[in-house]
């Protein structure tokens, strides 16, 4: 850590220095409190109110649960400070709880600091609870210190506080499945949700690497299904694969699980299990395979992936999933049961013939119509109990359970078919969402599943999206972040994952978006990551990565290029020319006209000190920079690059399909058609496409290219037949070009065809794969 981080860690006052990153970088913001989230309206007034050993509670609060909450923090500031709070009825050095006097909005809560008292006013349990968080983070960040502070004096700033949340679910999610954390381990995980206001922790239980609740009526789940016989090494597109051979696994008795259920409550977080089916279910498999749809004996997975096993829909199979469900449904108390529905392969289901009687019987198309039926039928049995489902966005096709809430995490488009068919949503999308993904590097960084997810980009998410009107926009309930924990073996890299990013997802979930600002959060992130020092959690980096976009001026016809640090401290410095960027190269103030190819190298520095990695990319300016492109298939909101000018801003992708660059089709071919500006004579055509077989990526099989020339129809120029194998291993990125005599061209056509279905060779044959493209130079 830098001299000057360590400078802003110890100030309180968080004025920010100016970045001079663009040219209309604005003064940055003075974070006068250090809150996250930040509350929906707040009024500083002069002096503070000190804590000390005279200091008294006075509960006058109607809700019993409030005495519990008290008793959280008396012991905590205890701990750190050596005072102990009493009880008493005083108003003056005292902090009061009182019933407010008129109806709050729900988790809202009035916080109101002079020098005499702290007065906290709420109409529900929570939000006494969200009172007193607050309270604690207005004290020095040494109140989470987890042994006596000396020295310290405690404060609170007077202040006026009104204060609620944007929205009613505010998640995070733990994956114990493919690593298992012990019951203590899981309560840290919500101690740390409840401080920054989190309500809900989706706990997801059962997957194909191990079972992890205990089932009375089913004792081979735990005995069997809740341990594997070793586990993968190293990533997962390292080939051959390699495995340790210890056997792993572990599993939560219900005895456990209630009191980390009741020990939930207490923080007002309720817990949604999550019990996976159809598919992801190998180690219930492996413990009773008659589940199954063949005869075979199966194993708990020892490496990652989607695989080809899944439940039959055999009546068998409903009644032990109800079994199942009715002892999850004694122990969880909560709303929703939360039962998967993702990456269900339909392999086994095609060759099943009892799969094939059920589809003929209920008249069902395809096996995603078996699915949604499938689903359907494990709905209509947790309705009946008073219960809701919840699941993965994959529960749309082949139509939704009627009642079903619906979380979107394959970008945002499922969630909006589902508010706009009326169905409650949880946006989680891999794009913002996914907190397995690299929040710095990779380089320097441990091993991830791979993407890059950095806090300032959670930050930026809006759970909203632009396409619902206000009643459809009613149906999202909020956001949630995933721990999917492939790679994360042991407790304290699973919260080196989660912070400092889920601050950031704190504030997107409980703060009006008008409230939000990315200069006033930064020193309260830093402010926060020193408090979650005290109560020793390693957090991760801020990424101080370097961005690069270009922007094409149709009417000046100018490409400019545009570079940007998330971190406000930071300043640029750059080369054109592929010199190194030292603070002696020119330093960035504002966007630069790009006046032919060249070789961009940029570096960010603070008080001299380089952080980060160097940004070294070419920029490529070509005929059909800034042409308009029309997309015959949409690309995927999961991984749009630039956007609908992606395939023509002069950028081309690295080895990293998430870097940014590159432009993805799912299912789907490439079928774009580029309207250059003014017809030019060109003579060749050239684009990249990337294959890594392991995250569904594939090169196209065939391309081709079609122009049109003087208002002629359009004419095929050329095409190309891929001879690389699906099966090649590892990332390739290629390059096709296509010459051809040269004309003056008005627009070309570029249709790709590929794979769309994994091949059946692949552990995720027959769901939907990739096709990524970057740049389509034309000269």
């Amino acid at each position: 850590m830098s001299k000057l981080y360590l400078i802003i860690l110890s100030a309180f006052s968080f004025i920010l220095f100016s970045c001079n990153n663009t040219s209309n970088t604005k003064e940055p913001k003075q974070a006068d409190i250090p809150l996250i989230p930040l509350p929906q309206e707040y009024s500083l007034a002069e002096g503070s109110f000190i804590l000390n050993g005279q200091t008294q509670i006075n509960n006058l609060s109607s809700l019993k649960e409030t005495d519990l909450f008290l008793e959280q923090i008396t012991a905590q500031i205890e701990k750190s400070s050596g005072i102990r709070l009493q009880k008493s009825d005083a108003e003056e050095n005292a902090i009061l709880l009182q019933n407010a006097k008129t109806e709050l909005p729900k988790e809202g809560y009035k916080l109101t600091v002079d020098k005499q008292k702290v007065v906290i006013e709420a109409s529900d349990e929570a939000g006494f609870y969200y009172g007193l968080q607050s309270m604690m983070q207005l004290l020095p960040p040494e109140i989470y210190a987890q042994e006596k502070q000396i020295g310290t004096e405690w404060s609170i700033p007077a202040i006026s506080i009104n204060d609620y949340p944007r929205f009613s679910y505010r998640g995070l999610h733990l994956d114990v499945g493919r690593h298992f954390y012990p019951a203590d381990s899981v309560k840290k995980f919500i101690d740390l949700m409840a401080q920054y206001k989190y309500n809900r922790f989706h706990w997801h239980l059962t997957e194909d690497q191990g079972w992890r609740i205990e089932i009375k009526k089913y004792p081979k789940l735990t005995e069997v299904g809740a341990w594997r016989k070793g586990t993968l090494v190293g990533h997962y597109s390292d080939k051959p694969h390699q495995f340790d051979g210890k056997e792993y696994g572990g599993y939560y008795t219900q005895e456990e699980v209630k009191e980390i259920v009741r020990y939930a409550e207490e923080r007002c977080i309720t817990i949604i299990p999550e019990i996976e089916m159809p598919g992801h279910s190998r180690a219930a498999l492996a413990a009773y395979p008659e589940l199954g749809c063949t005869d075979e004996q199966y194993e708990v997975a020892t490496k990652w992936g989607v695989f080809t096993e899944v439940y039959c829909p055999s009546e068998k199979t409903f009644q032990f999933l109800q079994d199942v469900l009715d002892e999850v449904m004694e122990l969880f108390p909560g709303k929703y049961i939360h039962i998967g529905g993702d990456e269900c392969p339909k392999q086994q289901w095609e060759e099943s013939a009892l799969c094939q009687d059920i589809m003929k019987r209920e008249g069902l198309k395809n096996e995603h119509e078996l699915q949604s039926w499938f689903i359907q039928r494990i709905e209509k049995y947790l309705n009946s109990k008073g219960r809701s489902i919840i699941g993965w966005d994959e529960i749309l096709e082949g139509g939704l359970a009627p009642n079903a809430t619906v979380m979107s995490w394959r970008g945002m488009d499922g969630g909006i078919a589902a508010a706009k068919a009326g169905h409650d949503v949880v946006m989680t999308p891999t794009s913002h969402c996914y907190f397995d993904y690299y929040q710095a590097g990779p380089e320097g960084e441990p091993i991830a599943i791979g993407g890059f997810t950095p806090i300032r980009k959670v930050y930026d998410f809006e759970p909203v999206p632009d396409e619902l009107n206000e009643k459809q926009a009613q149906h999202i309930l909020g956001a949630q972040a995933n721990l999917w924990t492939e790679y994360m073996p042991d407790f304290p890299h699973v919260l080196y994952m989660t912070w400092p990013r889920a601050l950031a997802l704190a504030e997107v979930n409980w703060t009006m978006p008008t409230k939000k600002s990315w200069e006033n959060f930064f020193p309260r992130l830093i402010r926060q990551m020193k408090v979650l020092k005290y109560e020793g959690v390693r957090c991760g980096k801020i990424s101080s990565r370097i961005k690069l976009q270009t922007h094409y001026d149709r009417k000046k016809e100018e490409l400019t290029a545009e570079l940007h640090c998330d971190n406000p401290l930071a300043r640029i410095h750059y080369s054109t020319h592929g010199d190194e960027p030292t603070t002696k190269r020119a330093q960035y103030h504002q966007p630069f006209v790009v006046q032919h190819d060249l070789l961009l190298r940029a570096r960010a520095f603070v008080e001299d000190e380089a952080i980060g990695q160097e940004l070294k990319k070419e920029i490529f300016l070509h005929t059909a920079c800034g042409s308009t492109v029309n997309y015959a298939v949409p690309f995927s909101t999961k991984y749009p690059a630039g956007g609908s000018s992606a395939l023509v801003d002069g950028l081309k992708g690295g080895a990293d399909f998430a870097d940014g660059f590159w432009q993805g089709f799912n299912g789907e071919d490439m079928d774009v058609i580029i309207n250059l500006r003014h017809p030019k004579e060109v003579g060749s055509i050239s684009m990249q496409f990337i294959q890594k077989e392991a995250s569904w990526i594939f090169l196209p099989r065939k391309i081709e290219a079609w122009g049109r020339f003087e208002d002629t129809k359009m004419e095929k120029l050329g095409e190309i037949t891929n001879t690389i194998p699906d099966s090649t291993t590892g990332t390739v990125v290629q390059e096709f070009s296509i010459a051809f005599e040269p004309q003056k061209l008005q627009s070309l056509q570029v249709i790709a065809c590929g794979l769309r279905k994994n091949p059946p060779w692949h552990p995720a044959a027959g769901l939907d794969c990739w096709l990524f493209c970057d740049e389509i130079i034309i000269r």
